[in-house]
């Protein structure tokens, strides 16, 4: 998968990747989780954006220094040789979300109410059934989308950029 169109093929193009992914969802799944716990107002939604800058650093760190080291490592292990570019995003997804779901039930749970607790603890299979729903069908309809149509589009223009040097 090395040269696909529509994955990063560069650590440059992985951190546009990253970047592209990680807006789209802090910015999408924090306020609809938020939403649904304290329902669905312009004050809650406002109280989600002060958190949101937050949210974005811890999900950038827990990425890079846990989920990708966990995913890479359990990765090989049910991918085959002869599995398509699709299901290895889907499953890449699926266990990205899951870890980092897994986490943010529990970080997320302390920075939105800028408390340390066991209340997240008490409540872990609620919360993060319907965080980690919130967050697959986040992630499959838009974030991923959106960042592989990204790096789709600047491949092309690179290609062409090629060809109208080398004619």
């Amino acid at each position: 998968m090395h040269k696909e169109e529509r994955l990063p093929q560069n650590a440059k193009e992985g951190l546009l990747f990253s970047l592209i992914v990680s807006i789209i969802s802090v910015n999408t799944i924090a306020p609809t989780i938020m939403g649904l716990e304290r329902g669905f107002s312009k004050i809650n939604y406002l109280e989600t954006l002060k958190i949101i800058p937050f949210m974005w650093i811890i999900v950038i760190l827990l990425v890079r220094l846990v989920a990708a080291p966990v995913v890479g490592k359990v990765m090989p292990k049910f991918v085959g040789q002869t599995d398509g570019f699709n299901a290895r995003v889907l499953l890449n997804t699926l266990l990205n979300v899951t870890v980092l779901s897994i986490l943010l039930t529990i970080i997320g749970t302390w920075v939105g109410t800028k408390h340390i607790s066991l209340e997240p603890f008490q409540n872990f299979f609620h919360i993060w059934f319907r965080n980690f729903g919130v967050a697959l069908w986040i992630e499959l309809l838009v974030a991923q989308p959106v960042a592989r149509f990204a790096m789709k589009k600047l491949h092309a223009r690179q290609a062409n950029r090629v060809k109208s040097v080398n004619p």
